[in-house]
């Protein structure tokens, strides 16, 4: 069993930068991949990023690609995720996700509550 928490979530104005936080507790943390999805209003959950459970390796949606950073600290069960230059369609829930290594909601166990990220134009 794995419990994440997001946190760092708020209101930024374009061009700005976030930094959102994910706190795990449970066994398997150190062995799975982490993974970061989002949720727009009225849309479907969509993948942003991923990283292995060695931290590695990490994948992101193009959307993000060179804007966002994913991060892990295994000795403090942390996973972040790293926003720069965001955008107003960057806006949704940030949930943080245990699982596969993969792009999919499906590939992954575990879910945090979300923290919610608006960024205004």
């Amino acid at each position: 069993q794995v419990q994440l928490v997001e946190s760092g979530g708020g209101l930024v104005q374009a061009g700005g930068s976030l930094r959102l936080s994910c706190a795990a507790s449970g066994r398997t943390f150190s062995s799975a991949a982490m993974g970061w999805f989002r949720q727009a209003p009225g849309k479907e959950r969509e993948f942003v990023a991923v990283i292995s459970w060695n931290g590695r390796t990490s994948h992101y949606a193009d959307s993000v690609k060179g804007r966002f950073t994913i991060s892990r600290d295994s000795a403090k069960n942390m996973v972040y995720l790293q926003m720069n230059s965001l955008k107003p369609e960057d806006t949704a829930v940030y949930y943080c996700a245990s699982g596969a290594y993969g792009t999919t909601w499906r590939e992954y166990s575990y879910w945090g509550m979300g923290t919610h990220v608006t960024v205004s134009s």
